[in-house]
């Protein structure tokens, strides 16, 4: 029986403290769990959810009934701060995610600096802001994440992502200031996020990994920018997890010293490892996508088994759910973490 409330639950263990057993979270953003089966069943739907704050507020509800998950984790993609910095978004459909179709500038000094608070303008940042507000008011024992894109990440989607990975060496003074700008806006729009409500900010960053940048410009850009951001949203009383893409073994040395309450890893990261080499890290993870979408429910049993054996801190999905994912292995997944 559980002795803890969902919210109750994640807030102790981001804090450090004794729970009967760990959260079992998928956090939105690029850790969407609106996936295809649930819409189906509930006939709420993307991509109408991207910019509606109630049917947005209604999907996230179906996914926290119907997966297991113990949160609300929104929004459902990572382009609504790119599109009110200017990008272009395709928005998809019910099976595809959105994506951005085009980004306004050809390299870092190109980039126009809009006013403070740009994104809070754009209306799906609104429909975030209202789909919070109502779920926070209406269930009061489940946490609300709030997901923002990381720095590196929403930079390098506003600036042509090619360019902007050259222009991190070749001309290092524009690439900070659009750094710079991109997490001033991105503060902004956490702080309006927790102001209505949200329990958990969660920034996902896949631009910022050990492959794409090593371990230099890992330490530069990735680590002074996601930190700038996680001190902002830890000063307004709420807690931050960071979700670090692909394997962080050659920036295993800076893990440690982002700001997160939680850190969050891929599939291919072994987490014992890193927990047993940094034991002040609060780790969550990290489920294999690949195995919740092509395997059985017996193997993602058997998966989830491990990582419980291992004391993994929060249980989610290593990375971004296909949305294809099977219902019966996500709520496999979760079952057997409540189970305890």
């Amino acid at each position: 029986m559980d002795v803890f409330s969902p919210k109750e639950r994640l807030q102790k263990v981001l804090n450090k403290e004794k729970t009967e057993r760990p959260p079992v979270i998928c956090p939105g953003g690029m850790m969407n769990a609106a996936i295809v089966d649930v819409m189906e069943k509930t006939g709420h739907t993307l991509p109408a959810a991207h910019h509606a704050g109630t049917l947005m507020e209604e999907l996230a509800y179906d996914v926290y009934a119907n997966t297991g998950f113990e949160n609300f984790g929104i929004p459902f993609c990572m382009t609504i701060e790119a599109e009110a910095l200017g990008s272009a978004v395709d928005f998809g459909s019910l099976k595809c995610e959105p994506k951005i179709a085009r980004e306004p500038f050809p390299s870092a000094d190109t980039v126009d600096f809009l006013p403070a608070e740009s994104i809070l303008k754009n209306n799906r940042a609104q429909a975030v802001i209202n789909a919070v507000y109502g779920l926070s008011k209406k269930h009061p024992d489940i946490p609300v994440i709030g997901s923002l894109t990381g720095p590196m990440s929403l930079a390098a989607s506003i600036v042509d992502p090619m360019t902007f990975l050259k222009d991190l060496r070749k001309n290092r003074e524009a690439s900070h200031r659009v750094l710079h700008y991109v997490s001033e806006q991105l503060i902004d729009y956490a702080r309006l996020i927790v102001d209505n409500g949200a329990s958990v900010i969660s920034i996902a960053d896949p631009t910022a990994t050990g492959e794409i940048l090593g371990p230099k410009m890992f330490e530069e850009y990735a680590v002074p920018y996601i930190n700038k951001i996680a001190a902002a949203v830890l000063a307004m009383g709420v807690p931050v997890i960071v979700h670090i893409c692909g394997d962080v073994k050659s920036v295993k040395q800076h893990i440690p010293n982002l700001q997160g309450k939680a850190i969050s890893v891929d599939a291919m990261v072994n987490l014992q490892t890193l927990k047993q080499t940094y034991s002040a890290l609060t780790t969550m993870g990290n489920l294999s996508t690949y195995l919740l979408e092509f395997s059985d429910g017996d193997k993602v049993y058997a998966a989830t088994q491990s990582l419980l054996k291992h004391d993994i801190d929060i249980l989610a999905p290593a990375c971004g759910l296909s949305t294809s994912t099977p219902l019966s292995n996500i709520t496999a997944f979760t079952s057997a973490v409540k189970e305890i």
